[in-house]
């Protein structure tokens, strides 16, 4: 008797699932379909009608990071959250994403459909949709695994938020200790076991930004702290707006854990990356407002004001250490840990 291939059996990602043929309407509508559920999507049209009104924030990014899980996330739950977080960082609502997926042959299909489990549970978070995407298979050996590239758009409820905006006497805010999500990668690519609970701070930002707007807190400029860290953020501030920013080492927020990696690897906390704590710069007479709603919404007790703006050292960012002595804290170079998002 002829045994007939039940496709239905298949547990791996074929190159027929990009092909345009059943078995790729077949992984899109009982994977993505199914995760990402909403009218617009199911439609199949060539593109999405949206229905937007006012000005708009539009981003895009690609995410490949290595290892796909980590602890505190995985490369869908990053792709959303960071998306999302984009467009939150201009004052934007998040509304519509698009998502596209470059799948390599023989990735496992119970995988995919966690990965994308994910990304829906992110998604709910913030209220947004992914409304059109789209999928590629590639020969095994030509991608590694899974590689999505989203694009976000928002309508903007702040307006006049911007790296050019600093002003001489705000202060600088970060949401919450730095550094985590740069530690976790490297501790799951090391495979290091530590007696800690660190993970990534990988999370959606819209939902306490949105408590900082309806509490009409005047920002200036906001910026999640990803690639680069908090110190990529400070200098491209200071360059943008054309002064200077201080900050005091002893006030700025590292966990023991992340410290405790800074020092086994020669890193610094400040050079490291971040996927759910922002820096924000407000006028000094509400930086105690702002600062308790990111506590209280953010749920962050280790927020904290950790600088000032001032018209000295035009373009530079001085950091006084906790023996009080200064010096300039600089952009980081080469790449300290490549294929972190």
């Amino acid at each position: 008797m002829t045994q007939l291939l039940d496709r239905t059996a298949v547990k791996t990602v074929q190159l027929s699932h990009g092909g345009g043929g059943k078995e790729m309407n077949k992984l899109i509508s009982s994977i993505f379909f199914k995760a990402f559920n909403n009218p617009i999507l199911t439609s199949e049209e060539d593109a999405a009608i949206l229905h937007i009104e006012g000005q708009l924030a539009f981003t895009t990014d690609s995410f490949t990071v290595a290892p796909l899980f980590f602890a505190g996330g995985d490369i869908g739950k990053l792709a959303v959250a960071g998306t999302v977080n984009d467009l939150a960082m201009m004052g934007a609502e998040p509304q519509y994403l698009s998502c596209s997926f470059i799948i390599e042959e023989g990735f496992a299909i119970d995988t995919l459909k966690q990965i994308v489990e994910s990304m829906a549970e992110e998604l709910h978070k913030s209220g947004t949709r992914i409304v059109c995407g789209d999928t590629k298979v590639v020969p095994k050996g030509c991608a590694d695994g899974l590689f999505i590239n989203t694009s976000g758009v928002g309508r903007v409820l702040k307006h006049h938020i911007s790296v050019k905006n600093l002003a001489v006497g705000d202060s600088i805010i970060v949401s919450g200790s730095i550094g985590r999500h740069g530690a976790a990668i490297l501790m799951a690519r090391e495979g290091l076991s530590l007696e800690s609970n660190l993970s990534s701070d990988c999370a959606n930002l819209w939902p306490v930004v949105e408590q900082l707007i309806a509490a009409n807190i005047e920002i200036h400029a906001m910026r999640d702290a990803t690639r680069g860290g908090l110190a990529a953020v400070l200098n491209e501030w200071a360059a943008a707006s054309e002064v200077g920013i201080n900050v005091e080492e002893v006030n700025i927020p590292v966990s023991e854990e992340v410290r405790g990696l800074c020092e086994l690897y020669g890193f610094e906390p400040h050079d490291l990356a971040n996927e759910g704590t922002f820096i924000l710069a407000v006028p000094h007479a509400i930086a105690d407002k702002a600062l308790d709603i990111i506590q209280r919404y953010g749920h962050c007790e280790q927020a904290a004001i950790i600088g000032h703006v001032d018209a000295k050292h035009s373009g530079k960012v001085v950091l006084t250490t906790p023996w009080g002595s200064r010096r300039y804290l600089d952009l980081p170079q080469g790449e300290l840990l490549p294929r972190i998002c």
